[in-house]
């Protein structure tokens, strides 16, 4: 049972740069209000991933758009994560190769505004959304929002540890060197760009605790009436 109860069709948007933590962050919120969690990072990386493996340039916009509703017809976006067809692809999307190739889908702006449709139906009922624009561009309406950071040196730390599971011999420099090009690539796009929406609070994780960034913000949504507490059984 959910902790908390979440007024009528609540949105939370949590926005960050890469390895500042909002994906764990969203999750764990997300359990504790009883709501999805939309991450919206992994339709870029699934775009991505499809694309490259149907052989689609991706540095060809044209080619990217009109190979577009192929890459998206077997797809299915659920809370616990992305299907294509009946196979649920989520752990595949999550390696460093396969975020490169969402960074270049998620900088062309006819792409963006082909998603942002996608985003937006999943989130009408209620949900936890992460990503780097949903404050600002995808869910500008969201009741509540937060950026979440972290110093670059601890972000690129985090997901080391992270990508470690996978590759016990992956570079500590690589992935810092990666985080900074991913921020740079992220922050410089002409179409929304990361960046924090201007009525969201910012949160700054590198000194705390997943835990304690979610008390933080549920104290804050239940300060502003978008959450109680729900009763014990």
């Amino acid at each position: 049972m959910a902790e908390w109860i979440p007024a009528p069709g609540l949105q939370v948007a949590i926005d960050g740069p890469s390895g500042s933590g909002k994906g764990t962050v969203a999750a764990m919120l997300a359990r504790k209000l009883g709501l999805p969690v939309l991450d919206t990072g992994l339709l870029y990386r699934f775009v991505g991933w499809k694309l490259a493996a149907l052989g689609v340039p991706l540095d060809d916009e044209a080619a990217v758009l009109a190979a577009l509703d192929a890459a998206l017809a077997d797809m299915r976006w659920r809370e616990d994560g992305i299907l294509d067809g009946e196979q649920n692809v989520t752990a595949a999307l999550r390696g460093e190769d396969v975020g490169r190739l969402a960074s270049k889908v998620a900088a062309m702006p006819e792409v963006r505004a082909r998603l942002l449709e996608v985003q937006r139906r999943c989130a009408e009922s209620g949900c936890v959304m992460d990503g780097r624009d949903i404050g600002s561009t995808v869910l500008p309406g969201a009741q509540a929002k937060f950026f979440l950071t972290a110093s670059e040196r601890e972000r690129a730390r985090r997901r080391w540890r992270q990508l470690r599971e996978r590759d016990p011999e992956i570079d500590l420099d690589a992935v810092h060197h990666d985080i900074r090009m991913r921020d740079a690539q992220d922050a410089e796009r002409a179409h929304s760009p990361l960046k924090q929406a201007e009525d969201a609070i910012r949160i700054d994780s590198t000194t705390l605790r997943v835990d304690e960034v979610v008390d933080r913000m549920l104290a804050i949504m239940e300060r502003r009436g978008l959450i109680r507490r729900a009763e014990p059984a």
